[in-house]
């Protein structure tokens, strides 16, 4: 398919069952988050494909317009700060195309988790709680989402009560733990389905966040 952002992939066991599209933070790439899979150490009797797209190289107003991988132009983090509304929209369509990859590889959207940590964990739920037809499931780490200024999300039929795993580190001086309290209560108010957790880290993954994080997984791709 066109114009679809390159990946890392890795499978867990061979003809996989599902899939796990995965987006990285700002600055960061694909790689980033390869190391998670054998930390997650799924069973054999469920193959799983993990998908870790680049996001584009593009200036970031937050860091004095250097170029660097992000899904979207940031001016500053915090509610009612301007929004790059057309990053936005442009990094939900390559999900959504990554998403009709899977499909033509066998795998539906039923089997398909979106996954994305800090600025990636914003384009997870932005494209999943709007994505037209029934998905997995959703995990959101390290990241909240300007309900409004553009931003606004029209939860779709089919997701809007989707599972949702929800996690962020209590000490996080990068998106401070206030502006996923935020996200997290706006969407449970919409009836969105979410578990959530804080953990004692930064702007981080705990170890403790990985083994809730299988748990979890195992639960909506059973």
């Amino acid at each position: 398919m066109a114009n679809l952002p390159e990946c890392v992939e890795l499978e867990t066991g061979a003809s996989p069952v599902a899939s796990v599209i995965w987006l990285h933070g700002l600055g960061a790439d694909g790689h980033d988050f390869e190391p998670i899979v054998p930390q997650l150490a799924l069973p054999a009797t469920l193959p799983v494909r993990f998908v870790f797209p680049h996001a584009p190289v593009r200036p970031v107003t937050l860091n004095n317009g250097y170029p660097m991988r992000a899904w979207f132009d940031i001016v500053k983090i915090g509610l009612n700060q301007p929004r790059d509304r057309d990053g936005m929209l442009a990094s939900r369509a390559a999900l959504e195309g990554l998403i009709a990859r899977e499909h033509q590889r066998g795998i539906p959207a039923a089997r398909i988790v979106l996954a994305g940590f800090s600025q990636g964990g914003a384009v997870a739920l932005y494209t999943g709680l709007q994505y037209k037809e029934k998905l997995a499931g959703i995990i959101a780490l390290s990241t909240y989402l300007p309900l409004t200024e553009g931003f606004d999300v029209q939860l779709s039929a089919a997701n809007g009560t989707t599972p949702i795993f929800y996690a962020h580190g209590t000490q996080d001086p990068v998106v401070p733990l206030a502006l996923a309290e935020h996200t997290r209560k706006a969407l449970m108010a919409r009836g969105c389905s979410i578990l959530w957790h804080t953990y004692p880290m930064p702007h981080a993954v705990h170890p403790e966040e990985i083994q809730h994080m299988r748990t979890w997984l195992l639960s909506v791709l059973a």
